[in-house]
């Protein structure tokens, strides 16, 4: 089992425009994510990352969104509706063993796990399946919150991604964060 997830209803705190203030997701996301590209936002939550997501891939592209809370995606899809790109997500319940991309292997541009690998109970095998997800070349944005996760566990932690085979690209400044950019 996972350390701790984090509860539905504190993804309407996730969302808050404030947020955006020192996390803002077109900022963060926009030299990784072009029209036409398939991304993935593995814990998605409510979608703060999602909609500017399938924003930034355009009316070709598409946003595979999964978190293993129903009530997080149906807020999230609800979200997605009401902004006019529900088009543009798929999203899929996933468990705490697997991640639900089979279907997609070998298809994925670029990865986001934001804040979210803290929670999972398996990092290999979560770093396995969107290793096999992403294209030859994929990008991966692996980012934890500092407050949670210390420097020294967040360097085993990309350990982990380096043993999957995952080559670190970037280390990145994200506000209240750790962060790296990983590639396949």
């Amino acid at each position: 089992m996972a350390e701790h997830i984090c509860p539905w209803w504190i993804g309407y705190l996730l969302v808050s425009p404030l947020r955006r203030l020192g996390q803002n997701p077109n900022k963060i996301l926009a030299p990784y994510i072009k029209p036409g590209m398939t991304a993935l936002d593995v814990g998605c939550g409510m979608g703060f990352f999602s909609l500017d997501m399938a924003r930034l891939a355009g009316d070709n592209g598409k946003v595979i969104c999964v978190d293993v809370q129903e009530k997080m995606i149906a807020s999230l899809m609800k979200r997605a509706t009401k902004s006019g790109l529900h088009n543009r997500i798929d999203h899929r319940v996933c468990s705490y063993d697997s991640l639900n991309l089979e279907d997609v292997k070998n298809g994925i541009d670029f990865a986001l796990a934001f804040a979210i690998v803290h929670e999972v109970p398996d990092a290999k095998s979560f770093f396995q399946q969107i290793y096999s997800a992403l294209k030859s070349n994929g990008l991966m944005l692996f980012s934890e919150p500092n407050g949670h996760v210390s420097e020294i566990k967040f360097q085993k932690t990309l350990d982990i991604a380096g043993n999957v085979g995952f080559k670190p690209s970037e280390t990145l400044y994200i506000k209240r964060s750790r962060s790296t950019l990983l590639k396949k």
